[in-house]
């Protein structure tokens, strides 16, 4: 078993089954063929199944996916290399199929874990915390009242964890300090809205936070849904930031307090943010941008742009608008 396994895969299904339980069109050669995993179409593998919507349709030549969800209102998707599922709604069809595939481990295959692994020179683990089985604790940790850190997690050398923090399905390297009453690693805010039955995405990704991150008190970080959320080497969070699913930051970052971050935006390296900013899903901000605080960032940002506004837009160019419209 994989020591960072924070799921159970109920896979394999054949294409005839995975058809009949999202009431697909299925377009392939052979309907016994077996899937074996659900990821997204930039991780899958052969033997996988993704989706291709319109955030991902310039990536369906490159994918080693040989199989597809794909909306029937989208007659561009042709491929006679890959077998074809066709869904009245992408989006339900990922939510169903996330819940058939995956599934969260129960208190049984909990409680047959390994019992905690402690290194020696842990610092200080306070008599309160809770620490699941298969956790493993690096040297000179210090873990304060009230933690509770979940099944298979692993946390470095010389990791801070303050008093009520919650982590589960998470990653943590060396050196990292993590404040207090924050939640690391709980499922995102994803799911297909469904008139009166809005179907929950099952979150089977992780939170990964590299060595020497600093997350400020009352902070949120999300797991990824179908990939990990991921903080960069040295990047640091103020207090009462938000970073939800498949975010991807990178490394010496400085993020102000108030802060939010939609689901899979990817940010570069040595970005500073002001406080109170809003960025949007699945954008791009290029390496050394600066955002100053209050501002709404709805697209992508090229490397070394200083921006600030709602929406934002080139700082120069805004104080100059400012000027003319306000004197």
């Amino acid at each position: 078993m994989d020591q960072h396994e924070f799921h159970r895969n109920l896979g394999p299904f054949s294409l005839k089954e995975i058809s009949a339980l999202l009431s697909a069109d299925l377009e392939c050669s052979d309907e016994s063929l077996l899937i074996h995993d659900f990821n997204n179409i930039d991780k899958c593998k052969a033997s996988d199944i993704t989706f291709a919507n319109d955030n991902y349709i310039d990536q369906i030549n490159s994918t080693k996916a040989k199989t597809l969800i794909v909306s029937k209102n989208n007659k561009k998707i042709l491929c006679d290399d890959k077998n074809i599922l066709r869904v009245d709604d992408v989006h339900l069809a990922i939510a169903h199929l996330s819940n058939i595939f995956f599934e969260s481990h129960d208190t049984n295959f909990i409680k047959s874990l390994k019992s905690p692994n402690f290194s020696d020179d842990c610092k200080l683990l306070d008599h309160t915390a809770i620490i699941s089985n298969g956790v493993s604790i690096g040297k000179n940790a210090v873990i304060n009242s009230g933690v509770y850190i979940g099944h298979n997690c692993t946390i470095g050398d010389g990791v801070i964890i303050g008093n009520n923090t919650v982590i589960t399905n998470s990653i943590i390297g060396d050196d990292v300090t993590i404040g207090r009453n924050c939640s690391i690693g709980q499922s995102g805010f994803g799911f297909a809205i469904n008139r009166t039955n809005n179907k929950k995405i099952f979150h089977k990704g992780r939170v990964i936070l590299q060595n020497r991150v600093q997350i400020g008190s009352n902070c949120c970080i999300d797991r990824g849904s179908l990939a990990d959320t991921i903080i960069g080497e040295n990047t640091y969070f103020d207090n009462m930031c938000h970073v939800a699913h498949n975010v991807i930051v990178g490394n010496n970052c400085v993020f102000a307090a108030c802060l939010g971050i939609a689901g899979s935006a990817k940010i570069g390296n040595y970005v500073m943010v002001g406080g109170q900013v809003g960025i949007n899903g699945h954008i791009k901000i290029g390496d050394r941008v600066q955002i100053a605080g209050k501002s709404g960032v709805y697209n992508n940002v090229k490397d070394d742009e200083s921006i600030m506004g709602n929406p934002a837009i080139n700082k120069y160019k805004y104080i100059k608008n400012f000027k003319k419209n306000h004197g």
